[in-house]
């Protein structure tokens, strides 16, 4: 069975109008690109953006960029870099061109003294808190700067002095000159450029002025010459700044910027401060830990990359704000993996059960499909012996009427063999349960006149003599409540999981799976999906448990809806 395809892309407002300006030859083709700032990891909104703009290049007869706007050096690192580049691969994704913010630097400074020159830009010598004062707000217009008259020739003489070094870090910057009674705060003067004096992960020490985002992106934009800059719902209020920018410049192209909405999903934080505070803080360990929401943290998990791409398509493209449950995430996942995974045995938390006359030193090898759907994946042979692990929660003592599992006197069969019953519990001298004596009913194999014989119950194994030591790692949602962020008079850390994950140190698997290596994806029958981490060794081998058989969460969405 060969993996789902992916989900038809629905149609939506930003596809309806590229196809529109195709269709009326405004465009031979669509160019998009992804600008992601290296300042952290990117994380599953991204992929919504990653989806959207690879997508709408494609189907338009184009190509995307992947271009890192790299105008702070601050928090900006060369292994960010290397992870998005990383990420925006293991999606599926190739682009066209791999660019910088940075790349483009001398070409930005020009345009800069272009502004100066033409009266539209001067440098300004106030701190920053003095020109926020002046910024004015909503309701009243803002207050223009004692500088905002001085002449072009003084503006260029200080602004190639701030090029050179020689002024101080908030000395002063430069801002574009608009109009500071404008009804969008953002065309009240902003600052395109300011001092800073710090090495730069690609340029170095060649400057120590950098651009604003507002300044460098759509200049970016227009030297690609990007057709669709599609962006977010928080940058609305800056395309007028964008317009404008464009407008005044002498850029080779025109791009135009759309916005759409952003992905929110409950359960988690999407915000990159958080996230690195998360990380910063050690309240998980490190970007890629499971159960951060970044595409490094996924794929550790045991996300695929079709189950993101197809988790993006089906929320769709609105403008609308809204709230995406942590769950569709997961089906989506359960759905790729259903149909794909190969199926296997593994003991979490095992309980011995030993086959009282299963004959001692034998091994029994028996024929069990890799999946149960697909006769393409073929079968295996699984080895069963006199003392087989099952599932301690496999077994109870004191059993309620419709336990259809293990108990004292009761009959399971156990998968891919036969039918057992329960003779025996042994306990300690401190009444704790050891392990249990059961017996075995030849006539219930595969082939005998009893393999039919039905009972309610059935359960996994593994063979003690064959079963592989493991470490497995289970998973859950970061933070208890949907939304961890909506009460700002309390820390979002308050609201952190302490049972996100719980770790294993003494499951039991099948045979083989000491074997299998980060990146491929096995059902453990009855249990969830599951994935070697990056760290499993034949030695030491680490599960991680990608998502379970069924949704555990949707009681609880339930009550607190």
């Amino acid at each position: 069975m060969s993996p789902p395809e992916p989900l038809e892309s629905p149609t939506h407002f930003i596809r309806t109008r590229i196809r529109k300006e195709v269709e009326s030859g405004q465009y031979e083709q669509v160019v998009t690109r992804f600008p992601p700032e290296p300042n952290g990891y990117l994380h599953i909104g991204h992929a919504k953006s990653i989806v959207l703009n690879f997508a709408m290049a494609a189907e338009f007869g184009g190509y995307t960029n992947l271009r890192f706007d790299d105008t702070n050096p601050a928090r900006e690192e060369q292994r960010f870099i290397d992870a998005i580049k990383e990420d925006v691969s293991w999606l599926g994704y190739r682009w066209q061109n791999e660019c910088h913010a940075s790349d483009y630097f001398e070409t930005l400074y020009e345009y800069a003294l272009s502004l100066i020159d033409n009266g539209l830009a001067y440098v300004d010598e106030q701190d920053g808190d003095r020109i926020r004062e002046q910024r004015g707000s909503l309701t009243e217009p803002g207050t223009n700067s004692p500088y905002r008259d001085r002449s072009a020739a003084e503006s260029r003489e200080l602004f190639e002095r701030m090029r050179a070094g020689d002024l101080a870090d908030g000395a002063c910057v430069l801002r574009a000159k608009i109009d500071m009674a404008a009804p969008n705060i953002n065309l009240r003067d902003p600052v395109i450029y300011r001092i800073r004096h710090q090495s730069h992960p690609r340029t170095g020490n060649d400057w120590c002025i950098y651009p604003s985002y507002d300044f460098a992106h759509g200049q970016s934009d227009a030297i690609e010459h990007i057709t669709h800059s599609l962006c977010t719902l928080e940058f609305e209020d800056h395309r007028p700044l964008y317009d404008w920018l464009i407008e005044h410049l002498p850029v080779p192209s025109r791009p135009i910027q759309i916005e759409f909405a952003r992905l929110n999903i409950d359960f988690t934080v999407l915000s990159k401060r958080r996230l690195t505070r998360l990380v910063e803080e050690g309240y998980v360990d490190g970007w890629d830990d499971p159960r951060m929401p970044t595409l490094a943290g996924l794929r550790r998990r045991g996300f695929t990359p079709q189950a993101i791409r197809n988790f993006c398509t089906e929320i769709g493209v609105t403008k609308s704000e809204s709230v995406i449950p942590y769950g569709v995430l997961e089906r989506n996942l359960r759905d790729d993996l259903n149909a794909r995974a190969p199926r296997r045995m593994a003991v979490l938390r095992p309980l011995k059960v030993v086959l009282t006359n299963f004959p001692e030193g034998e091994i029994e090898w028996l024929e069990a499909a890799n999946h149960p759907q697909d006769p393409e994946q073929g079968s295996r042979k699984v080895p069963i012996s006199r003392e087989i692990w099952i599932e301690h929660d496999d077994f109870m003592e004191q059993a309620p009427r419709k336990f259809f599992r293990l108990k004292p006197g009761g009959e399971v069969r156990l998968r891919n063999a036969f039918i057992i019953q329960c003779n025996e519990v042994i306990k300690d001298s401190a009444g704790n349960l050891v392990e249990l004596h059961c017996s075995f009913d030849t006539e219930s194999r595969s082939g005998q006149p009893g393999a039919d014989r039905k009972v309610k119950g059935t359960i996994h194994w593994v063979s003690a003599l064959h079963a592989v030591e493991a470490e497995v790692r289970l998973y859950d949602r970061l933070f208890r409540v949907p939304n961890p962020s909506a009460n700002k008079e309390v820390d979002f850390v308050e609201h952190i999981n302490p049972d996100s994950l719980e770790t294993l140190a003494d499951a039991r698997l099948e045979p083989g799976l000491d074997q299998a290596v980060a990146g491929q994806l096995f059902q453990f029958e009855r249990l969830g999906y599951f994935v070697p981490d990056p760290a499993t060794s034949p030695e030491q081998p680490v599960f991680n448990r990608a998502v379970t058989l069924r949704d555990t969460w949707a009681k609880l969405e339930k009550a607190l809806a």
